[in-house]
C-alpha cells in the first residue's frame, strides 16, 4: 500500500506559532505599521519572516480576516480594511489596540460609552434575573474590591464583580461581551489608577448595584450601574483633559524659551 506523504500545509500546526504570529501582524495592523488600504507581505516573505511554514501563514490570515482586519482576495492579495470594519470588541483587536503603551483615550472614551450602553441594562436584567449563586458571587466579588490591597487584586475583584452582573442576566447574548468587558477593564485601571481616589471613591457606587441587584430593584441597579461608568468616564476625560492641557502648556513654555532666546541673541 502507498504510504500518503503530507505536504507543508497539511502538517499538523502547533497553535504556540500561529498565536505568536497572530499577535505580531495583529498589532502591527492595529497600531498603523501595517497601514489601512496597505497590502500583506506574500506567503512566502511572511513564512521566511517568522520561520514557519504556509499553514501557519494561512490560519493567521483567515483568523485577521475573521476578526474584520483584512480582506482577501483571489489575484489580489491580502489587505487591511478600515477600523469601522474591525470587530472591535474582539478580545484579541481591543488589546492589539490598547497597545503596551499609552492607551488611545479617544478609544475608551467609545468604549465607555458601548458599556454606558450595556451595562446598566444587565445589572437591571440582572436585579430581575439573579440566582441565590449570581447574587452571592456579585457581593463576594464586592467584598474583595473592598478589602483589596493592591492594583493586581483590585483589578481581578472589580473584573469578577461586572462579570458577575453579566451572567447574572442570564443572556447569552449579553455574557458574549465577557472577554470584551474583561479587556476593557485592565486597560480602564492601567489609564485612571493614577487619579487620587478612583477606586476607593468609586466603591460606594459598586456597593449600591449590588445591594440593588440584591432587592430585585431593576431601576436602581440600572441607576447605580449608570453611576458606577460615568464616574469611571468622568476619570478617563479628566486624565484626558490633563494630558491635553500640559502638552498645551508644554508648547507655549517652548514657544516662550524661544523667544527669550532670540533676545539674548541680539
Amino acid at each position: 500500500m502507498a504510504r500518503t506523504r503530507l505536504n507543508a500545509v497539511d502538517k499538523p500546526i502547533k497553535p504556540g506559532r500561529i498565536g505568536a504570529v497572530l499577535a505580531t501582524l495583529g498589532r502591527e495592523i492595529a497600531q498603523d505599521r501595517i497601514p489601512v488600504g496597505a497590502a500583506l507581505p506574500p506567503e512566502p516573505d511572511l513564512e521566511a519572516r517568522f520561520g514557519v511554514g504556509r499553514g501557519v501563514v494561512r490560519e493567521v490570515v483567515k483568523t485577521l480576516a475573521a476578526k474584520g482586519l483584512v480582506s482577501v482576495r483571489p489575484r489580489h492579495g491580502t489587505h487591511v480594511l478600515p477600523r469601522h470594519q474591525w470587530s472591535l470588541l474582539d478580545r484579541d483587536v481591543l488589546s492589539w489596540l490598547i497597545g503596551q503603551g499609552e492607551p488611545d483615550r479617544e478609544l475608551l472614551l467609545a468604549i465607555q460609552e458601548v458599556r454606558s450602553i450595556i451595562e446598566p441594562a444587565a445589572a437591571a436584567l440582572a436585579a430581575q434575573r439573579a440566582t441565590k449563586a449570581d447574587r452571592a458571587r456579585i457581593n463576594a466579588a464586592l467584598a474583595a474590591m473592598e478589602a483589596s490591597k493592591d492594583h493586581a487584586g483590585a483589578t481581578a475583584a472589580d473584573k469578577a464583580f461586572h462579570l458577575a452582573i453579566l451572567d447574572a442576566t442570564h443572556n447569552p447574548v449579553l455574557q458574549g461581551f465577557r472577554g470584551a468587558i474583561d479587556t476593557i477593564l485592565s486597560t480602564v485601571f492601567v489609564v485612571a489608577i493614577g487619579s487620587a481616589g478612583w477606586f476607593k471613591d468609586n466603591l460606594p457606587n459598586h456597593a449600591l448595584a449590588a445591594r440593588a441587584i440584591d432587592a430585585g430593584d431593576a431601576e436602581k441597579a440600572r441607576a447605580a450601574m449608570e453611576r458606577v461608568l460615568g464616574y469611571t468616564k468622568f476619570k478617563i476625560s479628566d486624565k484626558k483633559a490633563a494630558a491635553s492641557g500640559a502638552a498645551r502648556n508644554g508648547g507655549v513654555a517652548l514657544a516662550t524659551a524661544k523667544v527669550k532666546g532670540k533676545r539674548l541673541e541680539r
